[in-house]
């Protein structure tokens, strides 16, 4: 019955990303990585905020840190941990993966890469760690057509939701598209492998 509820919302106004808020030891290193590594650019953060962080900025998304220095009486994200693509990550589009790997080589950084392929395309992944343990995925996804298995359609980049009318349509429908939406999720974990 819960499925048959679903089917009956509307989706919520989103518009995309906004940003992703990150704990860290050290705003300064953290910073310094996101700008250095990755290309991001410092903006200001409200005044109103009485803690340390920092914001920064670029490619139409938004990295907020958060400095918490006991961040390790909670976490042992400063031992040197394998790279599993399977573990939590933010994941990057780039143009050139090669160009990535020779960059993160050159700044004497630990990397793993994966291959993942379905109907003749291919997606080259590169998987490294932040300052304080988060995994990042840089990748050419954009090579495998994003193909809804609904009968929704997505919502077009830059179109104000107060425009359009309210889509009703969810991704569970219906049972059969449950079961397709988990089989796609353990698929989608495994093909980093």
């Amino acid at each position: 019955m819960e499925i048959e509820e679903l089917s009956n919302c509307e989706a919520l106004p989103l518009l995309s990303l906004n940003h992703v808020s990150l704990i860290c030891r050290s705003v300064w290193a953290s910073a310094r990585f996101y700008e250095e590594v990755l290309g991001f650019v410092l903006i200001k953060r409200p005044s109103s905020f009485k803690f340390n962080g920092a914001w920064l900025y670029n490619y139409g998304i938004g990295i907020h840190l958060i400095e918490n220095p006991s961040l390790d009486e909670y976490d042992t994200v400063n031992e040197l941990r394998p790279i599993n693509p399977k573990d939590n990550h933010i994941s990057f589009q780039c143009t050139d993966v090669g160009l990535v790997k020779r960059r993160l080589r050159e700044m004497g950084m630990r990397y793993v890469t994966a291959l993942v392929e379905d109907d003749g395309a291919k997606v080259d992944q590169v998987f490294f760690h932040d300052p304080d343990g988060y995994m990042i995925e840089l990748c050419n996804c954009e090579n495998i057509p994003i193909i809804p298995l609904s009968s929704c359609s997505f919502k077009p980049m830059g179109q104000s939701f107060k425009k359009q009318t309210p889509n009703k349509c969810g991704f569970m429908e219906t049972v059969m598209e449950t079961v397709m939406m988990e089989s796609l999720s353990l698929d989608m974990m495994n093909f980093s492998f």
